[in-house]
């Protein structure tokens, strides 16, 4: 008797647990987001004249100088196989892109081979996706930028100051700001 009572007890708590776990919980956090994040739950699309042109939460590859260039991907920007290269610290392949990497970002915006170069363009995110890159690093390409678009420098300047998140707090992190939007921002002015 004892065991026949253990598995109708076990059996209602798995059906318990399946219906909570499962189904109520799954639908309460869809609900709550679609309700409190509506624009972040459905990937936080960006249209440019009714045409999906990217997301906010996912880098892209702008290989056109007249772009900002985002963060080095180890999987070329595709989101499906998100994830960095894995390569330790010694690998010839890593050592390899970091020379490559830092000899083009050099050739590319203009600049002296002895300024120091965020390491963010130097090295793959984790994910291979990230969309953001820090102010600093935006600054860097003002040369590139300022030539193939013919802009002011102070103007592309303060294009990047009013799209550049603040510290968390005013303390941790750096100020960084989205490549995606910074670029569509630079499509959308006016000459």
């Amino acid at each position: 008797m004892k065991k026949q009572n253990i598995f109708y007890t076990s059996l209602k708590v798995f059906v318990f647990f399946t219906v909570i776990l499962g189904i109520v919980y799954p639908l309460f956090v869809t609900l709550v987001g679609q309700l409190l994040f509506y624009r972040q739950s459905n990937g936080s699309i960006v249209l440019n004249n009714n045409k999906v042109v990217g997301s906010m939460l996912i880098g892209q590859k702008f290989e056109s100088d007249k772009y900002f260039t985002s963060r080095p991907s180890s999987i070329d920007y595709n989101p499906f196989p998100s994830g960095g290269s894995n390569l330790s610290v010694t690998d010839k392949r890593l050592i390899l892109d970091f020379q490559t990497r830092k000899k083009d970002f050099i050739k590319t915006n203009s600049i002296g081979k002895d300024v120091a170069i965020p390491s963010e363009m130097l090295f793959a995110s984790g994910s291979g996706v990230d969309p953001h890159i820090s102010k600093l690093s935006a600054l860097m390409q003002l040369n590139k930028i300022s030539s193939k678009r013919n802009l002011d420098r102070t103007k592309l300047t303060a294009i990047i100051d009013s799209l550049s998140s603040k510290r968390i707090f005013g303390l941790f992190g750096d100020e960084y700001v989205n490549v995606l939007e910074l670029n569509l921002t630079l499509d959308g002015l006016k000459k």
